[in-house]
């Protein structure tokens, strides 16, 4: 397991821009796993490349449940990557 694990096999290297999302009800994935992986994922990248972590208060593992909060939520993650790829307004 420990081959595959992300956790385990953060080095000190570059990594590209990363946007994780956690969620406080999710049932699969406590909030802390992710909260853990982002802190060592901090202290081992040497790049200065954004890595940001979003921790829904509401929603569970499968994301926003309404219809406008899932448009929101994709809203969201395409802002992201458009301002990733040099897009700023």
């Amino acid at each position: 397991m420990k081959s595959y694990s992300p956790y385990d096999n953060i080095k000190r290297t570059a990594y590209p821009a990363i946007h994780i999302n956690t969620g406080i009800n999710d049932p699969r994935v406590a909030y802390w796993e992710p909260a853990k992986y982002v802190a060592k994922l901090r202290t081992m990248k040497t790049d200065s490349n954004q890595l940001l972590m979003k921790t829904e208060m509401i929603q569970g593992h499968f994301g926003a449940s309404g219809r406008y909060d899932l448009l929101k939520e994709r809203a969201e993650y395409y802002a992201w990557i458009l301002y990733q790829v040099g897009v700023k307004n």
